[in-house]
C-alpha cells in the first residue's frame, strides 16, 4: 500500500468498485485502453519539420509574386466538430478552414504576429527551453496588445501544426489545486506529496514532465470552484473519505488541470466525479472536463475524460432534500440562451438523465449554488451529502 487509509470501512467502497470495473469493461470492449501515461506527444524534430515547411511554402508563394497566407481550421463552428462518445467532440477531417493573408489589411497584422511567434517556437523546440504563454506576451506586449490575442495565435498554430501545445514548448499558468491521496514527482526531481490536512498543491505547470505518480484512491473528485474546495479542506474531506484525490480548476479549468485528470485517469482509471452548482454554467464546466470545448477540440485526444460522472449538485436533488425557495436563484436570460444551448449539443443525445436534470432547471426557471446546502446544516456536504452520494452510487 501507498498510504495508510484512514477513511471509512471497505464495505463504503463496494458501489464504487464495481462502477471501476464496468468503466473498466467499457474499456476493454472497446478496445479503447490507452498506455500508461497518456498520449503520445509529436517529438522536436517533427514540429521543427513542420514550421520548416511552412516557411518553406512562404518562400515559394514569395517567389511566384504570390502573396502567402496560412491555412487554419475553422474551430468556431460546430458544422466542423463530430461527436464520439469515447473521446468527446473533436474536429472533423475534412472541415472548413479560414485564410490568414499578407494583403489583406484585415489579416496582415496576425499574419506578422503568426510567424513572430512561430519564429519564437522554434527557437524553443531548437535549444529544447520552454516558455510559458505569459512569457511570450511579454517579448513584446505592445506588439501584441494584449494576452488574450497571443493565446488564440498559439492554439492556431497547434491546430496547424496537429500537434499538441505540450509540443510547441509553451506551457500555461497552472490555477488549479489537487489535494489527496496523491505522490509523483516533478520533472525536475521534485517530490510532491499531495496527502494533507487543510492545504493544497498547485497543479504543475508541466503535466507531461511528472512521473511515478502513485495512489490508492478509490475515486477523483472534481469540485467547481475554489470555495467549495477550500470548504472541502477545512472539513477534512479528503481524510474522512480517504483514499480520494479532490481537484479544482477554480472555475472554468485551465489546460494544465485539464491535462491532469485526463492523465490520472489514464494511468488509474478510478472513477472521476464532478461536483458543480446547479447551473448552466456549472453543467458547461462539466461538459469541458468530459467531452471537451469547440476551441479545444483539435486536442480532444489529450484532454477529455468521457468516463467523468455527474454526482451534483443535480437540481433533481434541490426538490428531493427540500431546498427552501429562498434559497434558489431565478435563472436569468444568459442562464436560459446557455442552457438552450448545451441542450442542443450532440453528446447530450446520449445522457438522457442529463438532459432530465436540465429540463427540471429550466421549468424550475431556478439555479442552486453547492453552498444552499448549508441551510441543513453547515457541514452537510461534506458529511452528508457527498458520503451519501459515493455510497450509494448517486451519479449520472
Amino acid at each position: 500500500m501507498a498510504f495508510a487509509p484512514m477513511g471509512p470501512e471497505a464495505s463504503f467502497f463496494e458501489v464504487l468498485d464495481r462502477h471501476r470495473e464496468s468503466l473498466l469493461a467499457a474499456l476493454r470492449r472497446g478496445g479503447q485502453e490507452p498506455p500508461s501515461g497518456g498520449s503520445r506527444l509529436a517529438s522536436s524534430s517533427e514540429v521543427l519539420v513542420s514550421i520548416e515547411n511552412i516557411i518553406q511554402d512562404i518562400i515559394t508563394s514569395l517567389a511566384r509574386n504570390e502573396a502567402p497566407a496560412f491555412t487554419i481550421d475553422n474551430r468556431s463552428s460546430w458544422e466542423n466538430i463530430k461527436f464520439e462518445d469515447s473521446v468527446g467532440l473533436q474536429m472533423v477531417s475534412h472541415c472548413t478552414t479560414r485564410k490568414i493573408k499578407s494583403d489583406s489589411p484585415k489579416s496582415v497584422k496576425k499574419f506578422a504576429l503568426i510567424l513572430k511567434i512561430l519564429s519564437m517556437i522554434y527557437k524553443l523546440v531548437q535549444s529544447n527551453t520552454y516558455a510559458t504563454k505569459r512569457d511570450i506576451y511579454y517579448t513584446d506586449s505592445q506588439l501584441f496588445g494584449n494576452q488574450t490575442v497571443v493565446d488564440n495565435i498559439i492554439n492556431d498554430i497547434s491546430c496547424m501544426l496537429k500537434v499538441s501545445r505540450r509540443s510547441l514548448h509553451i506551457l500555461s499558468t497552472s490555477k488549479g489545486l489537487i489535494a489527496g491521496n496523491l505522490r509523483y514527482i516533478e520533472e525536475d526531481g521534485t517530490k510532491v506529496n499531495c496527502t494533507c490536512g487543510a492545504t493544497a498543491v498547485a497543479v504543475p505547470s508541466n503535466i507531461q514532465g511528472i512521473r511515478n505518480l502513485v495512489t490508492d484512491a478509490k475515486f477523483v473528485l472534481i469540485v467547481e470552484k475554489d470555495a467549495t474546495f477550500q470548504r472541502l479542506l477545512d472539513d477534512n474531506f479528503c481524510n474522512k473519505l480517504s483514499p480520494c484525490i479532490m481537484i479544482t480548476g477554480k472555475g472554468v479549468p485551465d489546460l494544465n488541470t485539464r491535462l491532469l485528470v485526463k492523465k490520472l485517469w489514464d494511468t488509474f482509471h478510478v472513477p472521476v466525479f464532478t461536483l458543480v452548482d446547479a447551473d448552466p454554467h456549472g453543467i458547461e464546466i462539466m461538459c469541458i472536463y468530459k467531452y471537451g470545448s469547440m476551441s479545444m477540440s483539435f486536442e480532444a485526444h489529450h484532454l477529455t475524460v468521457p468516463a467523468i460522472r455527474w454526482l451534483g449538485l443535480l437540481p433533481s436533488d434541490l426538490k428531493r432534500l427540500n431546498v427552501p425557495k429562498d434559497s434558489l436563484i431565478p435563472l436569468t436570460n444568459r442562464d436560459q440562451m446557455k442552457l438552450d444551448s448545451i441542450l442542443r449539443r450532440p453528446y447530450v443525445t446520449c445522457q438522457p438523465f442529463w438532459r432530465k436534470e436540465m429540463e427540471i432547471m429550466a421549468d424550475s426557471k431556478m439555479k442552486a449554488e453547492i453552498q444552499a446546502l448549508t441551510f441543513l446544516s453547515s457541514d452537510y456536504l461534506s458529511r452528508v451529502y457527498l458520503p451519501n452520494k459515493l455510497k450509494f452510487g448517486g451519479w449520472i
